[in-house]
């Protein structure tokens, strides 16, 4: 009679609890799913053991090429500039100018209703529309145009309105409109954070060099919602690794959005960082990896299809569950010509010009869609 061994770490009840955690969507390394499986079960075993149960179970590990299916371009809308983007009606001295129902959606929030002492002698709304002039064509302060006030009369507004927060307000208010329109609760719940090395000119103020993107300059990090509006900005030096560079800008959204609850990273701020928002802040932090990441995959069952197989574009291009969100962020904030060098000595001044060009984008969306 042969000698009973130790008991198995995983029974049967661990084993059903292991294969949903392997088929729901989303690339997990074996640490994550043995970290899911403690949450679950308060089980805790080997990465070893988590692999031989999963092979018992008769699910093998799919990665690299091997998840991805090469599909044909499929003809649909091309996106790009339209005629209303380059519209200018009678009112405006420039396209980047606001138009009368742009301005009558904001214009509480630079004129007040009952302003006190000497009354201005510049239309707030031309020093508005100098400002997005200057962050849409991202000329020089002193070279603004002879339509506009004065220079030195826009840039004392605007670092004024930038310590009040007036343009971060004004694109809060706009993006509840738009999810509004869009059938969502003004409030997210669901958030994705990525971070983009831009370069920096000569004008001094916090620099560094990103080895990853081999970019010398700053690190512009965004946490948006599932529609790409954005929620939170910080800009740190671009020597700053994501993962502590993200902190900032997650605790911002935070502050603004307490009802976030699930936040989509890449793989650069898995470990400490997921760890760490997720005991502080309460948030779900949900990595989604590269179908090509060699040292994670999909665990399927080789008679039943994978039903969150990836699909790549014929180019080359993959685009990631939720993590392509914020990438098209960053290529909404590079239409601003302010957006794509850091022109400023402080980085809340960059921050700033960022909240004005994702506000400005809505006002025009806002005013053109149906």
């Amino acid at each position: 009679m042969a000698k009973p061994g130790r008991p198995e770490r995983i029974g049967e009840r661990e084993k059903e609890v292991l294969a949903e955690i392997a088929r729901e969507p989303g690339s997990r390394t074996l640490g994550e799913m043995g970290a899911e499986l403690v949450r679950r079960t308060g089980v805790s075993a080997h990465e070893a053991t988590i692999r031989k149960a999963l092979l018992a179970l008769g699910l093998r590990r799919h990665r690299g090429e091997e998840g991805v299916r090469r599909v044909k371009r499929e003809e649909g809308p091309r996106y790009g500039y339209t005629e209303a983007h380059r519209r200018q009606v009678a009112e405006q001295a420039y396209p980047s100018s606001l138009t009368d129902q742009e301005w009558e959606l904001v214009k509480d929030l630079f004129e007040p209703p009952s302003p006190r002492g000497k009354p201005p002698q510049i239309p707030r709304r031309a020093v508005v529309d100098a400002c997005c002039y200057v962050v849409r064509t991202g000329c020089a302060w002193r070279m603004l145009p002879r339509e506009f006030p004065p220079w030195d009369n826009v840039y004392k507004s605007f670092r004024r309105w930038s310590a009040q927060g007036k343009f971060k307000l004004m694109h809060k208010r706009l993006a509840g409109v738009w999810r509004e329109r869009e059938g969502r609760s003004t409030e997210p719940s669901a958030a994705v954070l990525d971070a983009q090395s831009t370069r920096i000119s000569p004008q001094g103020g916090d620099s560094g060099y990103d080895a990853g993107k081999k970019v010398k300059g700053r690190k512009r990090n965004l946490v948006v919602d599932t529609l790409g509006l954005l929620l939170a900005v910080t800009v740190c030096a671009a020597g700053l690794q994501d993962r502590d560079a993200g902190l900032p800008a997650v605790e911002q959204a935070m502050a603004s959005y307490p009802t976030l609850k699930t936040l989509f990273v890449d793989s650069a701020y898995a470990g400490g960082f997921a760890h760490h928002v997720e005991h502080t802040h309460g948030m779900r932090v949900e990595v989604v990896r590269h179908p090509a990441n060699r040292t994670v995959g999909r665990w399927a069952n080789d008679q039943q299809p994978d039903l969150f197989e990836v699909r790549e574009h014929p180019d080359g291009f993959v685009p990631l569950p939720k993590r392509w969100v914020v990438e098209r962020t960053h290529a909404w904030n590079e239409r601003a010509r302010r957006l794509i060098m850091h022109h400023d000595v402080l980085t809340e001044v960059s921050e700033a010009w960022t909240w004005l060009a994702e506000a400005r984008m809505l006002l025009r969306r806002l005013t053109t869609s149906a």
